[in-house]
């Protein structure tokens, strides 16, 4: 076996799918689904967000990015709404019918966030935050590993079996690009390891191709070549005027851009009859 047992093929062949029940429709994430997961970087106000969450269930997007606790390099900068930020949430939960998904720093937030969001999401900065892994491998609900900035592909399968050991086998991994010598991009996307990952284990894979390459320009033909290496999703960074957005502006796509990525995306998901 490998040593991220739980989490290989051999010891699951048939793929994860992951049901989220929402009050607009049942969203499921695993091969034979396209899942699009979409809202700006962070929450940054009610009126723009609730806004914001309407212009996107509107395009189709299955699920809303709703960033409250937000790390940053620098203390300086702005981190997140935090508790105010969960109050807008629930809002835009409400009005949309959408699940939402919004990342867990700190096992100490677990009860406050575990009724009010239907992912969580372990960023890469703490994918190898064992006591975190373990503490959201005793939940019922659906977590999201991103890949750590300079993980190996056994890393990280080895920090979801951290999740898979506790009894939650509920897990969707993301490919958000990796730390390498390339300056040009804010990371170096992996897409092979989508493709390799489909190989190796069971788990649903996601893309975020926004904080893959930092740069707006290049989210939409990364999304692509992630649909097209495989990918059961992705997740991107929407914002109405990215130019004031109070975090990673630069890889926000306006709503009018998303909306053209989504029709390219349903195109190559019907080429791969997948269900979006």
């Amino acid at each position: 076996m490998k040593p991220f047992m739980l989490a290989s093929r051999e010891y699951k062949p048939k793929d994860t799918i992951i049901e989220i029940n929402s009050s607009a429709k049942k969203v499921f994430l695993g091969e034979g689904y396209c899942t699009l997961i979409a809202g700006p970087c962070a929450v940054e106000g009610a009126e723009e967000y609730l806004d914001l969450a309407r212009i996107l269930a509107g395009l189709g997007v299955h699920i809303l990015r709703a960033g409250v606790f937000k790390p940053r390099t620098s203390p300086y900068t702005f981190k997140g709404l935090g508790r105010e930020g969960m109050e807008i949430v629930d809002q835009a939960r409400l009005i949309t019918g959408l699940p939402v998904i919004t990342e867990i720093l700190d096992v100490r937030d677990l009860e406050q966030l575990y009724d009010r969001v239907d992912i969580l999401q372990v960023g890469s900065r703490n994918m190898q935050n064992f006591a975190l892994l373990e503490e959201l491998g005793q939940i019922k609900r659906p977590v999201m590993l991103k890949r750590g900035l300079s993980a190996t592909i056994e890393e990280w399968l080895l920090a979801a079996e951290y999740i898979l050991n506790g009894g939650n086998d509920q897990i969707i991994l993301c490919e958000r690009g990796i730390r390498t010598f390339e300056p040009y991009t804010r990371n170096t996307v992996d897409i092979g390891a989508v493709a390799l990952l489909k190989q190796l284990s069971h788990l649903p894979i996601i893309v975020d191709p926004s904080h893959a390459t930092g740069r707006w320009k290049m989210v939409a033909p990364v999304a692509r070549a992630a649909i097209a290496a495989g990918a059961d999703g992705i997740m991107v960074e929407v914002h109405q005027d990215p130019d004031k957005a109070l975090s990673d502006g630069k890889q926000s796509l306006t709503p009018e851009n998303f909306a053209g990525l989504r029709d390219q995306i349903i195109k190559l998901a019907e080429l791969d009859k997948k269900i979006i």
